[in-house]
């Protein structure tokens, strides 16, 4: 199994990024998707998740309104839509599969290698 995040980069605060993981050796419809960030000395968050069939979404506080998750199975990939970037959001980003829509790392049984986000002040 193997969960490769791309899209990360440098923006300005205020711009938008858009983070995709692509997903390969499982079957991707049989597991939510969760997007968690960590930046340096902190421990990792949760950011969103989404259900098998995006009828279930959920967000962290820190990110509702301007993040959006989705997803389309038929390319086995899992999107995060960055918008309105604060400099706070910088961090690794990394894409995790888990059997149900859920906020604990411990739940997530694959994990991609991150992508890097930075936004200048």
């Amino acid at each position: 199994v193997q969960l490769v995040e791309s899209g990360g980069g440098l923006v300005q605060a205020g711009g938008s990024l858009r983070l995709s993981c692509a997903a390969f050796g499982v079957t991707f419809t049989g597991y939510a998707m969760g997007w968690f960030r960590q930046a340096p000395g902190k421990e990792r968050e949760f950011v969103a998740a989404i259900s098998r069939n995006s009828g279930v979404i959920s967000y962290a506080d820190s990110v509702k309104g301007r993040f959006t998750i989705s997803r389309d199975n038929a390319k086995n990939t899992v999107y995060l839509q960055m918008s309105s970037l604060k400099p706070e959001d910088g961090a690794g980003y990394y894409c995790a599969a888990a059997r149900a829509v859920v906020r604990t790392t411990s739940r997530y049984d694959y994990w991609g290698q991150g992508t890097q986000v930075t936004v200048s002040s």
